[in-house]
């Protein structure tokens, strides 16, 4: 079988919402073009049973009310900004400030809100597209958008192209929850992940930056070695109890801009292996923990907290107001383009190589 594409509903003003099945092998991936949300993904376990790795929702209605932004391409900057505000170019910039007084994952009408246009589809690849105009929840430049969605390989990639005809700042990624034993298996604390990572940014309250880069050394947010999530997610260590578990970003070693490992998963229960790897210089990973109060997923499941957890990539938090972050600026006429692979295996404990 190839793609295929049905329509998944209506936005009010009659807009038609399309979900899109993408085949590579023995990986299925759907997504909706409402969000460009990844629906669901089913991956092989170690006994060759396809399971669905991602949170999703069965109706159009569950995704418009969700705000959790399960499974969205989210912009035009995700993660968030402080105060809602950044200077470019001696210009200030006010923005929409949706999560207390700063701007969150693009705004109140972020990309996560928008119905994405296909501008092709086949068997195991789409190109969605959308035009972010000018001044647009307070961004400048009409900025041009377009993400491919690739099976290949064993592997989700994701490749993230922009232009804009102003100085802007550009920061997208794919907000998909996994769990590994399954959408509907419930807590993912057993869950096990390791981050390339020796260093993170810590936060204040409200989770935005010191503009800190500091070592992961010798405190609870060093995963650099394999271990289950939530080994140490409750300890009384500041920075989780601020954010109630993890909920940060690393700095992912070596960056250079090429492809480079930036974490790796695995559940126990299904020997299902994520590994993800990306050409940006950060990794979110965030474990769900105000998942709580969103409808029932697909199939009626029920969504907690701690129930996924999520590996965004990204350009750090509040990179345009803290001069010692890598630079998120993309220049009037230059073309952005970012890549990000969830590449999918099965092993058992004893072949399982996570050190």
């Amino acid at each position: 079988m190839g793609s295929s594409r049905r329509i998944f509903g209506h936005m009010a003003d009659g807009t038609e919402v399309e979900e899109l099945t993408l085949r590579d092998g023995a990986l299925i991936c759907k997504v909706v073009t409402y969000g460009g949300a990844v629906r669901s993904l089913m991956v092989p376990d170690r006994n060759g049973g396809l399971v669905d790795v991602v949170l999703g929702f069965d109706t159009l209605e569950d995704y418009r009310k969700q705000g959790k932004y399960i499974g969205a391409l989210v912009g035009r900057y995700a993660n968030r900004i402080g105060g809602a505000r950044f200077a470019l170019n001696g210009v200030d910039y006010s923005l929409s400030a949706n999560d207390g007084p700063n701007s969150l994952h693009g705004g109140k009408a972020g990309f996560d809100k928008r119905v994405w246009t296909v501008e092709e589809l086949r068997e195991n690849a789409v190109i969605l597209s959308l035009v972010s105009p000018d001044m647009q929840e307070g961004y400048p430049g009409t900025l041009s958008v377009r993400v491919t969605y690739t099976l290949s390989g064993g592997a989700l990639s994701i490749d993230y192209w922009g232009k804009s005809d102003k100085d802007t700042v550009f920061n997208p990624t794919n907000h998909s929850y996994f769990n590994l034993s399954g959408h509907d298996s419930g807590n993912v604390e057993s869950q096990s992940i390791r981050l390339y990572a020796s260093r993170y940014t810590p936060t204040v309250p409200g989770l935005i930056p010191t503009g800190e880069i500091a070592a992961v050394e010798g405190t609870m947010m060093d995963l650099r070695h394999v271990q289950p999530i939530g080994a140490r997610i409750d300890e009384p260590f500041e920075q989780l109890t601020m954010a109630g578990g993890y909920d940060h970003n690393w700095v992912i070693d070596g960056w250079d801009g090429t492809l480079r490992p930036a974490a790796r998963a695995w559940s126990p229960d299904t020997c299902i292996v994520m590994e993800t790897l990306t050409t940006l210089p950060g990794i979110q990973f965030y474990t769900g923990n105000f998942v709580e109060g969103c409808p029932a997923g697909k199939g009626g499941a029920v969504y907690g907290n701690r129930h996924a957890f999520c590996l965004e990539s990204q350009f750090f938090p509040d990179s345009p107001n803290q001069p010692g972050f890598p630079s998120c600026i993309l220049r009037a006429g230059a073309e952005y383009h970012s890549a990000t692979v969830y590449r999918f295996s099965a092993s058992g404990p004893g072949e399982l190589d996570l050190s």
